[in-house]
């Protein structure tokens, strides 16, 4: 199977490469993706929207044979549910990282913008929990790759038009939590809960690590990846 990988905010291909092998060995073809933009100055990105990245992702699947499942760590999310709506026929599985199908109209979130460009925040920026298993060397590495992103696409509100996407199989890969936790933590999210329960298949597994599993426990990740796509 043809697994397209989209990285979160700040990260590129290359952060999906713990992942890669295992996927691989289980017998399928991982695509890692580097959004548009990314680690470019605003001179040459200011002009990039979301769309763009869920332009992108539409592509690898149209250069795809057959069906593909779509993965998507945190912002990335956003992407590849867009992307979902955008191809509803040809995506086999979605599966969210630490994220969830955002709603049409949402955005990722908010940051602060620098030299025309978000960059990122450092690890202070985020909450405890998120961060708890990365040691100080993960942390050194991961922030060391991170890059800008383009000022837009963060606040970008997603568009999504095709009912037909809610009948694509969802996993939700959640890091901490189990599935009554998470759902009664959608009743917080707004429009996110009205999407959520409008899927016809969705399961919610947890990982047992912080926001950024492919870091702090890739095997694991990737067992679960596996398992998922069936």
């Amino acid at each position: 199977m043809k697994i397209i990988l989209v990285p979160g905010l700040w990260l590129d291909a290359d952060s999906w490469a713990p992942v890669l092998e295992p996927l691989r060995a289980a017998g399928h073809d991982p695509l890692p993706l580097t959004m548009p933009g990314v680690g470019v100055p605003a001179s040459d990105s200011s002009d990039i929207r979301l769309q763009d990245w869920v332009d992108a992702v539409a592509d690898a699947i149209d250069d795809a044979e057959g069906d593909v499942v779509l993965v998507g760590h945190s912002g990335g999310g956003n992407v590849i549910w867009g992307a979902v709506d955008a191809r509803p026929d040809r995506v086999h599985r979605a599966i969210f990282v630490d994220s969830a199908p955002p709603a049409d109209g949402v955005g990722i979130s908010e940051f602060e913008v620098v030299d025309g460009v978000v960059p990122f925040p450092g690890w202070d920026f985020f909450p405890e929990d998120e961060v708890r298993d990365l040691d100080a060397a993960t942390r050194a590495s991961a922030a060391g790759a991170a890059k800008s992103v383009p000022a837009h696409v963060p606040t970008d509100p997603i568009s999504l038009r095709d009912e037909r996407r809610h009948a694509v199989p969802v996993t939700l890969l959640m890091g901490s939590v189990e599935r009554p936790e998470f759902e009664e933590a959608l009743a917080h999210w707004g429009p996110y809960k009205d999407e959520y329960e409008r899927l016809s298949d969705v399961e919610v597994i947890r990982i047992g690590s912080g926001h950024w599993p492919q870091f702090s426990v890739p095997g694991r990740l990737a067992e679960l990846l596996v398992a998922a796509v069936r």
